[in-house]
């Protein structure tokens, strides 16, 4: 059967159109959906009549949560959510000044084999829905009862390995009849499929590109991110450039701060080379252990000095806040956790 939230508001209206009804039906189902209903029964407006042809023809998706953490530190929340499958994935509330951002998954499991990230310790097992990553939203705004502003695709999978679904999703979750967060609120993080990057620019969304480039060399960026042997940096770099050129939408590069591996000061060097003279913001990431790699974070100091010599060459840097170190925030860790036990 049909996922029926994984469908836009056009589609709802054709599937209705076969069911005999009038189109109008599809705003009220729409809004319905994108405010979490657990049932069709839920539907109060619609007839009795048309909530059992709902359930007779379409699956309503409703995760569980399996688990919850909440950091004592900084309020962060992590959600363990169980799908009707249930295959687990992982999702995190985070609270900043100019409102909440969730971090969602876009897969269960990874297939990109970084070495510094606990997603991908299993391997790929299959792709979430566009319904199911909008309901990782939906139900982290009902648990907690905060609104979501926010929205980053930074947890568990590769987005653009679930090109189609994570399109579809991002056009569903900014839609004006649904919960309506702008595109420009919205950033998607890739460890850099260059030729989906390319394919991405076409649609000129007003989304953020975020690429993980953790390293500004083939032979350090290829020892860590798998991803480096199919595209190398000068073929990432040529994507990304075309990214801005199509969209004019300045991307982030994320960057992991690790001891001894990418925190060399002739790296700062050859990074700022890479960027220079293009619109680019370099996020460092302190890196979050992962007790299966040997990658340990650079100290402070160390991440303080690079930053320093990015921004001498004239490369925008910041240093990313470290959220829910108490909870196991970092990508694949509490699912990985559960899955062991």
């Amino acid at each position: 059967m049909t996922e029926i939230k994984s469908l836009t508001m056009e589609e709802l209206k054709a599937a209705l159109k076969e069911l005999g009804e009038k189109p109008f039906r599809a705003g009220q189902i729409f809004k319905w959906l994108h405010a979490g209903v657990r049932s069709f029964d839920e539907m109060s407006n619609l007839s009795k009549e048309l909530r059992a042809k709902l359930a007779e023809r379409f699956v309503l998706t409703v995760p569980e949560v399996a688990r919850k953490q909440v950091s004592q530190v900084d309020g962060t929340v992590k959600y363990l959510w169980r799908m009707r499958d249930g295959d687990c994935v992982e999702s995190v509330l985070m609270h900043y000044e100019h409102g909440n951002t969730a971090c969602v998954s876009t897969q269960v499991g990874c297939r990109m084999g970084c070495k510094f990230c606990a997603s991908g310790l299993n391997g790929l097992k299959r792709c979430l829905s566009p319904g199911e990553i909008l309901d990782e939203v939906l139900f982290m705004q009902q648990d907690s009862g905060e609104k979501i502003s926010n929205i980053v695709l930074m947890g568990t999978g590769e987005p653009l390995d679930n090109y189609d679904n994570v399109l579809k999703f991002l056009h569903l979750v900014s839609c004006a009849e649904g919960i309506n967060i702008g595109q420009r609120h919205i950033s998607l993080s890739t460890s850099g499929i260059a030729d989906k990057i390319e394919e991405l620019a076409e649609e000129k969304l007003q989304i953020t590109l975020s690429v993980s480039l953790h390293a500004p060399d083939d032979e350090t960026r290829s020892s860590i991110m798998p991803v480096n042997r199919a595209y190398p940096i000068e073929r990432l770099v040529r994507a990304c450039n075309y990214y801005f050129d199509t969209t004019g939408r300045r991307i982030s590069y994320e960057y992991m701060m690790a001891r001894d591996k990418t925190d060399r000061p002739w790296q700062a060097e050859k990074l700022a080379g890479l960027l220079r003279g293009r619109p680019a913001h370099v996020n460092l990431i302190p890196l979050n252990e992962v007790a299966e790699s040997p990658l340990r974070p650079s100290t402070r100091e160390t991440v303080r000095r690079f930053q320093a010599a990015l921004e001498k060459r004239g490369v925008t840097a910041t240093v990313r806040r470290k959220l829910g170190p108490d909870i196991d925030a970092a990508c694949g860790q509490l699912r990985r956790r559960e899955m062991q036990k």
